[in-house]
């Protein structure tokens, strides 16, 4: 149950990482003492962990666990980078630094590319939500739309704020919907 309380929290934590990223860059640069959209971010993949590797040992686990974990691992990489972004005093040092790293496809690509689309991360999302088909149908129907929002719907401004948050109801669903007993059901 605490991993499942962790793992909520930390969906939490990346909704509001979105809202603050939504902002703008000169927003996100302008934050003292620390960074704080990306410290959001990076303690929300990082308390997603405990309950990711927990998940039942079904078929959509053994696909769910590692595209998470990819993801987790891209989004924590991105997170250093932009904390390294963060920490120079001008857009021109920003720049030369992006223009040094971009040269470095396995840098680049692997944590400026599909670290922020999330893409890998989510289908992991989905995937892990697909255990519980059976058991509740709604809340993995809400975790769908949710993976559809924030995959395909680029022109909804700020889908990802939307898309988390409906993902954190969608995982609320399943993990603390009570189940309903039929007490005429037939044994």
């Amino acid at each position: 149950m605490y991993y499942k309380i962790l793992f909520v929290i930390g969906l939490l934590f990346e909704v509001v990482a979105q809202v603050l990223l939504a902002q703008g860059n000169e927003f996100v640069y302008a934050q003292k003492p620390i960074d704080f959209a990306h410290w959001f971010l990076l303690l929300g993949v990082v308390f997603m962990i405990p309950q990711v590797i927990s998940f039942p040992k079904k078929i959509y686990s053994f696909i769910g666990k590692p595209l998470t974990i990819i993801g987790i691992v891209c989004i924590i990489g991105m997170c250093i980078l932009d904390f390294i972004w963060w920490s120079y005093p001008t857009q021109e040092l920003r720049n030369e630094f992006a223009k040094h790293i971009s040269q470095f496809p396995s840098i680049w690509d692997v944590f400026l590319k599909i670290g922020p689309s999330s893409y890998i991360f989510n289908i992991g999302l989905l995937f892990l939500a697909f255990n519980y088909f059976k058991e509740n149908k709604i809340g993995v129907t809400i975790i769908i739309l949710a993976t559809l929002l924030i995959l395909f719907a680029r022109f909804i401004p700020n889908r990802l704020i939307y898309g988390y948050l409906i993902t954190v109801i969608g995982f609320s669903y399943i993990f603390y919907k009570t189940k309903q007993v039929n007490e005429y059901q037939v044994k």
